[in-house]
């Protein structure tokens, strides 16, 4: 009798397909988040290949904080008119002008996100949100499970996770609680790249190297753009550089490299040892725990 051996990525893939369903078939109104970083273009590539020939069978979220890359929401708009996906905008700078949240003193709005993230939930009555962490990324995020119970203030306690032997996965919660659910848990940043380059996916240029005007702060390069114009007294520099992850404009720094093809970037990254939001993240380098922080709070 004949066997098949899956690859790594197709038993990867596979994992998440089945993450897909199982949600789909549990709850009652999951939503996608999608940021057009890497990681949500591979999870809403999977999500495509879960429920084909039929389209996605529910909406889209992105957190607008204003202070998103001009490409990133372009290559958002363009898959989902192709994708003919229903949009939701959890808008910041709306929900700043009505004095709902406030930015913080050093420009971020990384934490503000939470609260208008939990209000749109609440307002469409999610009861699951897809997000594409991964468990290399950060150490909280290395200890949440597949599916992350919130309760109804959307919070998280990672000394009560519910328990996931051989993949069985507990989706029942009460009124006013949800999940997050996160099918790329067990990727890698290399099987995202290998992936991306086995299914040819589009991506944004922001991923691929060229010259960019950089200025240096606290030993991370940041493009000289409208979100972060050169002070008074910063080197601004020519770099042939690229984005290793994407996040507010003001906060994501890039790294020095020649990788301007997909292929280039899997050979960079299988080189490395150091996460992409360690080394490019400014947001995450306000405390040891500004990730568990913001988790506990509600964060995806």
């Amino acid at each position: 009798m004949s066997t098949m051996v899956l690859s790594q990525l197709r038993t990867l893939e596979a994992e998440s397909i089945h993450i897909f369903r199982e949600v789909a078939a549990e709850m009652q109104r999951p939503c996608l988040l999608f940021s057009g970083g890497k990681d949500s273009i591979v999870m809403l590539h999977v999500a495509r290949k879960a429920f084909h020939p039929a389209r996605i069978p529910f909406p889209v979220m992105h957190v607008d904080t204003g202070l998103n890359f001009p490409e990133i929401l372009a290559y958002r708009d363009r898959w989902i008119e192709k994708l003919g996906l229903t949009l939701v905008v959890a808008s910041v700078p709306e929900a700043m002008a009505r004095g709902f949240v406030r930015e913080e003193p050093n420009g971020s709005r990384n934490r503000i996100q939470t609260p208008v993230l939990l209000e749109t939930a609440e307002k469409h009555k999610f009861d699951a949100l897809f997000g594409g962490a991964r468990r290399d990324e950060e150490k909280a995020r290395a200890k949440e499970r597949v599916f992350s119970f919130r309760d109804e203030f959307g919070q998280w306690d990672p000394k009560n996770q519910r328990p996931e032997i051989w993949s069985l996965y507990n989706g029942r919660v009460h009124q006013g609680q949800s999940i997050r659910c996160f099918p790329l848990s067990n990727w890698t940043e290399l099987d995202i790249w290998n992936y991306i380059l086995s299914e040819g996916i589009e991506i944004p240029e922001l991923y691929l190297a060229k010259e960019r005007d950089v200025t240096e702060r606290d030993g991370m390069l940041y493009a000289v753009n409208e979100f972060t114009p050169a002070r008074p007294g910063d080197e601004v520099r020519r770099v042939r550089c690229r984005y290793r992850t994407v996040g507010d404009a003001n906060l994501t720094a890039a790294v020095e490299s020649d990788a301007d093809t997909v292929e280039k970037i899997v050979e960079e990254i299988a080189a490395v040892r150091i996460t992409e939001r360690g080394a490019t993240r400014g947001d995450d380098k306000t405390s040891e725990t500004s990730m568990e922080d913001r988790k506990k709070e509600g964060y995806f």
